[in-house]
């Protein structure tokens, strides 16, 4: 795992730089810099608005008594998207709008939890099914002096 985010720490800022200069030589290098500077403002603003409405199924979610899973994983793809968003560069910009599009946020969210990915549910399994924490045994009882 440390090897692959290595290899990603480094092989993205080069990514980006080839594009950078590639589409610098095309356009020209301010108007490279103010395209940037432009998907990060429109990223931003998109990001904000599906922010407020995630937030919003979430909360109608709880008021229904529903645990609000979806709402929750899509949050967490949004704060990558923003992140991505905000680093400079086309290809991570890219990434971020993919990710700011609901249907495939979603979609890669139900992929995630079919490859195993993203695991739903208690920690140990459901009912019946060993875990590895303390199980919880329901059943009644009554006390009873001894007089």
């Amino acid at each position: 795992m440390f090897r692959l985010f290595l290899l990603l720490f480094i092989a993205i800022p080069l990514i980006e730089i080839y594009f950078l200069i590639q589409i610098g030589e095309v356009i020209g290098a301010w108007p490279t810099i103010l395209l940037v500077v432009l998907t990060a403002v429109i990223g931003v603003g998109l990001l904000r608005w599906q922010g407020f409405s995630t937030l919003m199924r979430f909360q109608t979610e709880l008021a229904r008594g529903q645990v609000p899973a979806l709402p929750l994983l899509e949050g967490l793809l949004l704060v990558v998207a923003g992140a991505l968003l905000l680093t400079p560069g086309f290809v991570t910009d890219t990434v971020g709008f993919i990710l700011l599009i609901p249907p495939l946020r979603q979609g890669l969210i139900r992929w995630a939890i079919q490859r195993g990915v993203i695991r739903t549910g208690p920690p140990g399994g459901g009912p019946g099914q060993s875990g590895g924490g303390p199980r919880t045994i329901e059943g009644e009882f009554q006390r009873r002096d001894d007089d």
